[in-house]
């Protein structure tokens, strides 16, 4: 057990170190060092742009009201309602399940698709060659975020954590597991 890795929680547990976690593909005697999700932050796009919809569903309402009979109306909202959840619940989901996951032996990318397709990219801790950070732009600088691409020896998939917070913190626990 690596006692250099205090366990830590960050907020919408975006940056976890030493979660009481599991996954699916994870070997007996390995340890998560690490859980990542997108920093919150890259939330908050979307989810105001569901707020957004809906207050222009409002206005729609109040200036276009004479024009439809009542069940014309009602059919119009519902569809419009429903495809606004669809595309919170779309976006909900792929927020919450993709992952990226560094344990003692191994760096996974887990992309969840709202169809049920999921894609783990892994590296075994040994394979790395080069891992680079990327932090461009003010909101990235100011909510320090980014993302990190992890280059691996031969034709291993290389793994990419894209908007994860702390970036620089990410590489630096990789880099420490990696010289063990």
């Amino acid at each position: 057990m690596d006692e250099q890795f205090e366990t830590s929680h960050q907020l919408f547990h975006s940056f976890c170190i030493r979660p009481d976690f599991s996954f699916e593909i994870q070997g007996k005697d390995e340890e998560v060092i690490l859980v990542l999700r997108q920093h919150p932050i890259v939330a908050l796009n979307w989810f105001f742009n569901v707020i957004l919809f809906l207050i222009l569903l409002v206005i729609v309402n109040l200036v276009f009201a004479g024009l439809l009979n009542p069940q014309q109306q009602f059919f119009t909202n519902f569809l419009t309602v429903a495809l606004i959840l669809s595309y919170f619940w779309f976006n909900l989901v792929t927020y919450h399940f993709n992952v990226g996951i560094v344990t003692n032996k191994r760096v996974i990318d887990l992309d969840f698709q709202i169809f049920g397709l999921r894609e783990f990219t892994i590296a075994d801790l040994g394979r790395i060659e080069d891992i680079t950070t990327k932090s461009a732009g003010f909101f990235q600088s100011l909510f320090n975020y980014g993302d990190v691409f992890i280059q691996t020896a031969g034709t291993e998939a290389n793994v990419e954590y894209h908007r994860v917070p702390k970036p620089t913190e990410v590489t630096s626990i990789i880099n420490k597991l990696i010289e063990k």
